[in-house]
């Protein structure tokens, strides 16, 4: 392959090093979301080393600056380690090895889980190490397609599947506008930039959030009658709109 879209298919595709797996269209999705990155002091972790080779590219992409760490629950892996590369062994699922994993390594840039791929895993690690991330840091989760399989927990809509649960975080994106009282604004409202749905990626942009607004610039072309008036019949339908949204059923009489 000559023609490269970017610097990491281009390792990637000439790699003689440590083993890489990854699927083809992760490369462009990196690039995207990683490159602001590049030749910085950062601080990395990838959960699952595999055979040590990811860690090898990630080096070679973000530069000497960049500090890289890998977790894995084989201890092999430890052999791993090299100048600016260090391997922690132990369990994604473990929330007491996590916090030593946390007490050992600075706030991070770009968490990579490409780990067990488990419901469980998935969740624990980011419960756990999502505060870790620095507030304008990147949290991604890939191989989500595991989301649908059943030896990993997953399953079509299943409550306790990975991808079930980020897609609440669109949700708590928006709590700043909601009208209903039992959704609040939470963590995750202040400091999720957006969130990215990819074929197998999960990616999650941090920053410090703050309520939006609604600004007007220019002079206005068109006088709009006021709708403000409220007649019986718009009265009952607000109020039907009520019940029906707090039973989360669909509106009725709204255009």
């Amino acid at each position: 392959m000559s023609n490269y879209n970017n610097d990491l298919e281009k390792y990637f595709y000439n790699n003689n090093k440590r083993q890489i797996n990854k699927w083809k269209h992760y490369f462009e999705i990196y690039d995207r979301h990683f490159s602001k990155y590049r030749g910085k002091e950062i601080v990395i972790l990838e959960i699952g080393v595999f055979q040590g080779g990811s860690l090898q590219m990630w080096r070679d992409y973000f530069g000497p600056k960049a500090k890289i760490y890998g977790l894995d629950i084989e201890p092999k892996c430890k052999d791993f380690e090299e100048e600016n590369i260090k391997i922690f062994i132990g369990s994604q699922s473990d929330k007491n090895f996590l916090q030593k994993v946390k007490n050992e390594i600075p706030p991070i840039d770009i968490l990579l889980d490409d780990g067990g791929h488990t419901m469980n895993q998935m969740r624990v690690s980011f419960d756990e190490l999502y505060d870790h991330i620095k507030p304008d840091g990147v949290y991604l989760c890939e191989d989500t397609h595991t989301c649908y399989h059943w030896r990993y927990g997953g399953g079509y809509k299943r409550s306790n599947s990975f991808i079930e649960y980020t897609k609440n975080i669109v949700d708590d994106i928006h709590a700043w506008h909601s009208e209903q009282k039992s959704f609040k604004i939470n963590k995750f409202t202040e400091t999720v930039h957006s969130i990215h749905f990819y074929d197998s990626i999960i990616l999650i942009e941090k920053r410090k959030m703050q309520q939006p607004e609604s600004l007007f610039t220019g002079t206005p072309s068109i006088m709009f009658e006021s709708t403000s008036k409220f007649t019986f019949g718009k009265k009952v339908r607000k109020a039907i709109n009520l019940i029906f949204q707090y039973l989360k059923l669909p509106s009725v009489g709204i255009d």
